[in-house]
């Protein structure tokens, strides 16, 4: 996975005070958990801008004044309801081989067979969560669509593999082709797709 530096300054004093100060100067208050202790920091606000306005995912290194160097996510964000302006971040500090979960987005590729014909695509899961080693999380879950049909549908169990697992139900529907008043006939011999990627209901016969 992609990441990002953060520069920023430990802090000291924690409190109100010194939390409007820093908001006043466009300085972030960032909180850092997971680790052997809670690291304070403030970091300037323009430094946010590659990491939460992005539809990426970015895991982040945190790089201190002090020589402290963290490897992390950003667990949360507050914004200002008014201004929108970034109030507070917590970032969870990653571990070599502990698992993390995250979310990535997801991007299709192809031009599906039932668009072509007249279907409608429908894009339900734009983003995914997935569960992994720091080492083996992806940047995004890529889906080819070219093959599927008016009917046919793709499903979280379709996207398993070794590397990652997802925090979803296995017959949650990622994206599916829809008929419409337009579409015309796609006969083919072939099984239509999606009926061989659907989740098997218990009790089903195999």
């Amino acid at each position: 996975m992609k990441s990002i530096t953060i520069q920023g300054v430990k802090r000291e004093s924690v409190g109100k005070v010194a939390t409007r100060a820093l908001r006043n100067a466009e300085q972030v208050p960032c909180v850092v958990y997971g680790g052997q202790e809670t690291i304070h920091f403030a970091a300037d606000e323009k430094a946010f801008k590659g990491l939460v306005y992005t539809p990426e995912a970015h895991t982040v290194n945190v790089e201190l004044n002090d020589g402290t160097k963290v490897h992390a996510i950003l667990q949360d964000i507050q914004f200002h309801p008014v201004t929108d302006r970034i109030l507070h971040a917590d970032f969870y500090q990653l571990k070599d081989d502990k698992e993390i979960t995250i979310e990535v987005p997801v991007r299709l590729v192809g031009r599906a067979r039932g668009v072509v014909a007249g279907g409608v695509l429908r894009f339900n899961m734009r983003k995914l969560k997935v569960r992994a080693i720091p080492a083996n999380l992806p940047d995004e879950v890529v889906i080819d669509i070219t093959s599927m049909r008016i009917g046919a549908k793709k499903y979280v169990e379709s996207l398993k593999n070794d590397k990652y697992t997802f925090a979803h139900p296995d017959n949650s529907v990622v994206v599916a082709i829809r008929t419409s008043r337009n579409a015309v006939a796609d006969d083919d011999e072939d099984e239509e797709e999606g009926a061989t990627d659907a989740p098997k209901e218990e009790g089903a016969e195999g």
